[in-house]
């Protein structure tokens, strides 16, 4: 049996420019621990190969100590390390794939021309951008027959008409590969197959922005001696990008307090407050619940308040509808109750003019 580790699009060296100066050197740092773990992870699960499927760091060009980190984080994995560099780190003069230092178990496939590296128990194929946009690479390609035959490749099997190496599931059909490890598109797509081959990208393994929502991470796999690929999603763990859509109501600061996660200290929140409400005070309710996040953000997408009565006992439908929830407000019992038919009144008159929200 065949163990690896596939991971792509890392894009360390980022600069995190939504956060503070201090926040995004924090990120930086956070970004190599994170190379660390997953070698570690690595070597704990056994995996003798490790795919990285481009875009490892976010430039051609990185900080010296950027680039000595991963070195030496990458000496310390127990397997063999095979580089497709992508086309944010294309590989080029000059560029973090040219310098010296990288260890001996590591591979970095310099030219756009596919090679392989023939190892006892596979082969491993595999090409790399030499500058940001590549025409199709896998086009016409097909492994020879024999041992498993693996490939890592940075591609956009979602776009055909992609400038970023586009991939067609006719081109992996055709390929004759066990397995294609592929990077660039940044949700990961569970296994996939096309005729005998098997498929995957994992996604970013650190979300970067709000784009990025939630956990991200790399996958483990394993080529059993029939050939049959088998994949493991798993979260790195780290700091996570939200979002939360909150309906402000008559109080901004409460309602988000009650929808909060118990635990959200370590990650990056962005809360969209909508409905109609008194103007927000954004500035306010940031530094009202700063202390809970990483970092926050609050946006405001409220709508006017009106007179939520207004009209009320009119000869309409409207009319009608305010007027009897109008009765059971005042006779209500408590403020839970009240806020309960505020609430319905609301979403009622919303629903009447076309304006209702549906979360999704």
């Amino acid at each position: 049996m065949i163990s690896f580790l596939h991971a792509a699009d890392l894009h360390l060296g980022a600069p995190f420019s939504g956060l503070s100066p201090a926040q995004a050197a924090k990120r930086r740092e956070e970004q190599i621990e994170l190379v660390r773990r997953m070698f570690d992870a690595s070597n704990e699960r056994g995996c003798t190969l490790a795919l990285l499927a481009g875009d490892l760091f976010d430039a051609p060009e990185v900080r010296p100590d950027t680039a000595e980190q991963v070195q030496r984080a990458c000496a310390g994995f127990h397997g063999r390390i095979f580089i497709a560099p992508g086309n944010h780190d294309c590989c080029k003069p000059g560029g973090v794939y040219s310098l010296g230092g990288w260890p001996e178990n590591v591979h970095i496939f310099s030219s756009r021309d596919i090679s392989h590296v023939e190892l006892p128990e596979c082969t491993v194929y595999g090409a790399g951008f030499t500058q940001v946009c590549e025409n199709a690479m896998l086009d016409g390609f097909r492994a020879e027959d024999g041992k498993p035959a693996l490939m890592v490749l940075h591609g956009d099997c979602l776009q055909k008409d992609s400038p970023y190496d586009p991939i067609t599931k006719e081109q992996v059909e055709k390929s004759n590969l066990t397995y294609l490890a592929l990077g660039h598109i940044h949700q990961a797509s569970g296994l996939l197959h096309a005729g005998k081959t098997a498929y995957a990208w994992p996604g970013c393994a650190m979300g970067r922005g709000f784009d990025e929502l939630g956990e991200k991470g790399v996958y483990f796999g394993s080529i059993s001696d029939s050939g049959k690929v088998s994949l493991d999603f798993a979260p790195l763990g780290g700091r996570k990008y939200e979002i939360l859509r909150v309906d402000a109501g008559d109080d901004a600061l409460s309602s988000i307090e009650r929808v909060l996660p118990e635990s959200t200290q370590n990650d990056i929140y962005r809360i969209i407050l909508t409905g109609q409400a008194a103007l927000p005070d954004t500035r306010a309710l940031t530094c009202a619940l700063e202390s809970r996040f990483f970092a926050l953000t609050i946006r405001d997408e409220t709508r006017p308040k009106q007179e939520l009565w207004s009209g009320a006992g009119e000869d309409t439908l409207r009319g009608l509808f305010l007027q009897t929830l109008r009765t059971q407000y005042d006779a209500a019992a408590d403020d839970v109750t009240r806020r309960k038919i505020a609430r319905a009144a609301r979403l009622g008159l919303d629903a009447m003019e076309n304006r209702l929200e549906v979360d999704g």
